[in-house]
Order: structure tokens, then sequence, then C-alpha cells
């Protein structure tokens, strides 16, 4: 018998959703397939001990598509619709121009950015994350399936979060799929801390994901075009059109919402939230939700960042400018990037790091007298990077290379359970029971893995892979 399939479409033609779920039930195995109308999707395939059980799970899920607006449909009756952008209404700033070191056209719009002790990182609407090192020699590239929304880190980690609903860990020589998110949430931004993931969506929704795509709690926020997310040790931190509303990373409940304004970024130190807002001006709050500060700009702010402990507080506008104002909310100075407006920012060591809406990642001098030279009229001639001829750009892979003892690495082993793929340690002196963070593309059933070492979330329960993965012969 052909298997009983069932087709259903979520299409708002004034809203962002534009999702289908399918559903298959062929005897005792059930196939369900999702993702964007117009995409292939994902599919997740479960075995039950009777026909009866796989037919009840289906029913199951096709009710709960339905009961959140689901419908019968044609497939291929609706067209593929573009994902989610934050509109570009970038201007030519009218102040004078940045001390800007050096810049690296990335060739899109970009958004992600990451800069430590050692690289700065760019992701682009074009799914290209480029590498420099802080004296911009481009160093590597990796090529991801779709757009880059942000680039993050936790605690050694680096992950990219993209428009095709998935999270790549960039930490490696290649990208692994570290988070399968729903495709029916149309990422807008997200953050991670200790392996939890917080993600906000098109709709204004807020969802918190564990280390293994497992959700938390799921809510639909206060407000809509959700561009922030920060997460700490206690708490999800979501800004959106109505303000900034603060859920427990637990179990959801709302803790607090302050009204700012809609907000189009925020940053975060460890007692202070920094909201950047479409009524031009970064509302400082701290971690209970007080108000404490504005620093006022003249034009919507799409980015923000602070120095250490909030000693300076740098803003970016959509007219192209940037600023940077003293703890206390006076303005210091208000420049020109000369390279579009900044979308995403970062500061280090006297410098200010920002990707911008015609691609560009620039380094600018933000010391004193550079900036005291700037003010004056005075600036360093910019420095143009490139990449070098033919550089490959690396794709995310599922493949492994294969070793025949484990020398001096920890074993793991992927095993079922519950109908999904687990991980868990072998070697001895670990937790035999807790589950290990493991990428997702490169797990089979009995296979068994030699990585560098893992490291147990600061939380407990769980334990982290690291370094480099091997499949054990």
């Amino acid at each position: 018998m052909p298997a009983e399939t069932t087709y259903l479409e979520l299409s708002e033609d004034a809203g962002s959703a534009h999702k289908f779920y399918e559903v298959a039930v062929d005897g005792t195995e059930l196939t369900v397939r999702f993702g964007r109308i117009g995409e292939r999707g994902q599919v997740k395939q479960s075995s039950f001990t009777s026909a009866d059980k796989a037919k009840a799970e289906a029913s199951k899920k096709i009710g709960e598509k339905i009961r959140k607006g689901y419908a019968p449909a044609v497939q291929g009756g609706r067209a593929r619709r573009a994902v989610s952008r934050r509109q570009i209404v970038s201007t030519r700033s009218t102040a004078t121009r940045a001390p800007v070191l050096w810049r690296y056209a990335s060739g899109s719009p970009a958004f992600g950015i990451f800069v430590d002790d050692d690289v700065c990182m760019v992701g682009n609407e074009s799914g290209l994350i480029t590498t420099l090192s802080h004296d911009a020699e481009v160093v590597r590239q990796f090529r991801l399936p779709e757009g880059v929304k942000c680039i993050v880190a936790d605690d050694g980690w680096i992950y990219a979060g993209c428009d095709d609903g998935n999270v790549y860990d960039l930490s490696g020589k290649v990208p692994r799929m570290a988070y399968r998110i729903a495709p029916e949430i149309d990422i807008y931004w997200l953050d991670i801390h200790d392996g939890v993931l917080g993600v906000s969506d098109a709709d204004g929704g807020i969802s918190a994901i564990d280390h293994e795509d497992e959700f938390l709690w799921q809510r639909p926020g206060r407000g809509n075009s959700a561009w922030m997310v920060r997460c700490d040790a206690d708490a999800v931190h979501h800004g959106h059109s109505r303000g900034v509303t603060s859920y427990d990373w637990r179990t959801g409940r709302e803790l607090w919402h302050t009204g700012t304004g809609a907000v189009l970024f925020g940053w975060q130190e460890r007692d202070t939230l920094y909201a950047g807002t479409a009524t031009r001006q970064i509302v400082e709050l701290g971690k209970d939700g007080t108000q404490r500060q504005t620093y006022r700009c003249d034009a919507p702010v799409y980015s923000c960042a602070t120095a250490q402990n909030g000693r300076y507080v740098f803003a970016g506008d959509s007219a192209s400018s940037i600023y940077c104002f003293d703890a206390d909310g006076t303005r210091l100075w208000k420049l020109g990037t000369g390279c579009g407006s900044a979308y995403s920012m970062q500061y280090r060591d006297e410098r200010l790091y920002i990707v911008t809406t015609d691609g560009s990642l620039a380094c600018i001098d933000a010391s004193e007298s550079a900036i005291r030279s700037a003010v004056g009229g005075t600036v360093p001639q910019a420095r143009d990077v490139k990449a070098p001829p033919r550089m490959p750009a690396v794709t995310p892979s599922s493949t492994v290379e294969i070793v025949h003892d484990v020398a001096d690495g920890v074993l793991v082993e992927c095993i079922e359970d519950g109908g999904r793929l687990r991980v868990r340690v072998v070697s001895s002196g670990y937790h035999q029971d807790w589950q290990v963070q493991f990428p997702k593309g490169i797990r089979e059933r009995g296979s068994r893995y030699v990585v560098t070492g893992v490291r147990p979330a600061t939380r407990g329960g769980f334990y982290r892979a690291y370094g480099e993965i091997r499949r054990l012969l």
C-alpha cells in the first residue's frame, strides 16, 4: 500500500509565516518533512512497534499543526517567499570621517561579527564568513548554505546562525551543524550561553533550545520584529517592537518588561543591558528591568557596543554614522564610517570593529589621539584588504577522518535513544549517563568517534565536545 500522506501549509499574506509540514505513514514508519514553502526542507523518520502507533503519532502531529493555523494544501500551489531581512535605509553620513585603519569588502550586506584576541570575523547575507587577523590578513573563509544572521561565542565555541534555520559550529577546521532549529522559526537573531540557545523570530516569538535541539520553552513574545536576544546564566533577554522583556531561561516565566521604543539591536555586560532603538537612542537597563541611562543619537540605532564594564558606549545609526558616549550619557564624538551603516559592532583594545550595510568589515582606531585628529579633519589612509586569489571557502561537511586507535583522545559513541541519535562518552573517568553535545550531520547509529576532548557544561548534566572529530574503525 502507498504511504498515507498529509500535506499542510501555513502562509500569511501580511505576515512572515510561509512554511509547510508533511506527514507520511507507511506501515510502522513515520516520515515528517517540514521547512519553508518552495524548499526541500528537513526530513525526520521514526519507527514504531505497530502501524496503529505510527498512525496515532501522525494524528497527534497533524493536530498540533492545525491548532497552530496550518491547513491542508496542494503542494506547489504557493511559491517560495524571500527570507526576512532588516530593511536597509542607510544614507550617507554628513559627519567628519572616522579614522578607518583597514576595511575588507565581503561582497554583500553583513550582520555577523566576532572579534577576540586572535581574529576578526565577518558573515554576510551570501553565507560567506571571512576570518582575518588583527593585522588585516585574510586567514580563511567558510561558505554556509544561506545568509548569516549573526556570529556568537560561548566559552571557546563560535557559532553562526543562518537563514536555513541551522546554527553551525565554526570552532574547527570545517563548519559542523550544531543546532537544527525548527524551520518554521524564521530567525531574526540568536545568542547562546552554556549551550542553551536563545532565538528570536520574525513573528516576535522567543525560544530557548537546549544542547540537543529540544525546546526548553517557546513563547509568542510581547512585540514583533525582535532583533535583540542576549543570554546569561539566569535569563534570556528579548528586545522587540515594544521594548525589552526578560524570561527565566529554565521555564520561560516572564521576569520583567520595560518599554523602550522599538529595539533594533542589543548588547550586554555582566549586570547591564543596552537596547539600540528606532527612537534614536540607546537605553541602558539593569538586569532587573530598571532604566539607568539613555544615549541620544541623530537617527535610528542599528547597533551598539561598549568598552569593558560600560566605560564607553558606542552606537551605529542608519545614516552611516558612529558615536561614542561617556557612561553618564555625554556624547563624546560622532563620525562617518565611509562604508555604510553599522549593522553590528565590537570594541576591543582601542579599536572599534563594524560590519555594514555595504558588506564591509572596518577596523576603526578609537584611541583618543586618533579621534582627536579625525575630529580635526586628519584621518589615515584606509587600507583596502582583499582575500588571496582562489582562496577556497570551506563548506559544512558530514564526513570525518577515519582512525584505527583512540590514541590520546576521548572515545564517544552514537546510540539511538527514543527515536533520536544521542552521543555519550565511552572512555573511563566520565559520567556514562551524560549526553555529549555533538555535531548533527555526522552522527551514525553504532559508530564510535575520537574527539580531542570533552568539557562539562557549567550548569552540569552534559558534555561539550571540542577539537577534532575522527571516526574509529
